[in-house]
């Protein structure tokens, strides 16, 4: 039987034995080397593996609440040890990586952060302080998520989005991007933005809202640089909503100004 298989009827059960907890376990490790995802581009197009949140959600279902250090938490998602990994930067300061998150090559951490179950951080990427990188978020390689920021995590409803995020973006300070949304490659993220799928994006150079996939989840143009902005309400002249707008699209000047430091790796 597969392992999908297993974790689908351990998902269901109500009560484990020691069999089901060493089912648990090799399907956490699998999370954390990366080996299985919340989430996986397939053919070009992004897939949700819901049976992969049934799994962590099993996990929450039979862990106990112990004491971990000066912490309470379920004994099934303890603090992840990587001090032994030698191709990543865990700067001292607060930060935490909860098992069953995939840490890549190359990756820096800055204090402090937190990374959740079933997060997927690519090679290359930089976690920077006071930043969430949610459960089951996917971020591709060489990205940089600034100060402050926060991908939203998603373990319910089953059939809700992760938040993903592709290669080469620059997230800016203080931004949110939640609910199922998909920045693609090379996009830029100004500083102070927050989109959810729900949220009406404006492309200000192709003149049009952006629509959401037949999944429900917004996609962020490819080398898009986004910036807050205002919008009048339908009906209301007085008052303007919030409203993220597609200012332009990536060129050299915009290269320019998040071009990351590689003394800093």
């Amino acid at each position: 039987m597969s392992l999908k298989s297993q974790i689908l009827e351990l998902y269901n059960k109500t009560e484990y034995n020691e069999t089901d907890k060493k089912l648990f376990l090799e399907f956490r490790n699998e999370l954390k080397t990366g080996e299985i995802r919340a989430a996986e581009k397939i053919d070009g197009k992004w897939n949700t593996n819901d049976w992969v949140k049934k799994g962590i959600l099993a996990g929450f279902k039979m862990g106990a609440v112990v004491q971990q250090g000066n912490f309470m938490d379920k004994d099934t998602y303890p603090i992840q040890d990587i001090t032994n990994r030698k191709n990543v930067r865990f700067v001292p300061g607060g930060s935490s990586i909860r098992e069953g998150a995939y840490i890549g090559e190359n990756v820096i951490m800055m204090p402090p952060m937190y990374i959740n179950v079933g997060a997927y951080v690519d090679d290359g990427t930089m976690i920077d302080s006071h930043a969430l990188v949610g459960a089951c978020a996917q971020v591709g390689k060489n990205v940089h998520l600034s100060a402050a920021s926060q991908l939203g995590g998603v373990l319910e409803p089953i059939s809700a989005n992760p938040v993903i995020i592709e290669d080469n973006v620059f997230i800016g300070g203080n931004c949110g991007i939640y609910e199922g949304v998909i920045v693609e490659q090379n996009a830029i993220i100004a500083a102070g933005v927050i989109i959810t799928a729900g949220t009406p994006v404006f492309d200000s150079i192709n003149k049009h809202f952006l629509t959401k996939d037949e999944n429900g989840s917004l996609h962020i143009p490819q080398g898009a640089v986004v910036i807050s902005g205002t919008r009048k309400m339908k009906n209301n002249d007085d008052f303007s909503i919030y409203c993220p707008i597609i200012i332009k699209y990536r060129d050299e000047k915009s290269d320019r100004s998040v071009t990351l430091e590689d003394a800093l790796r």
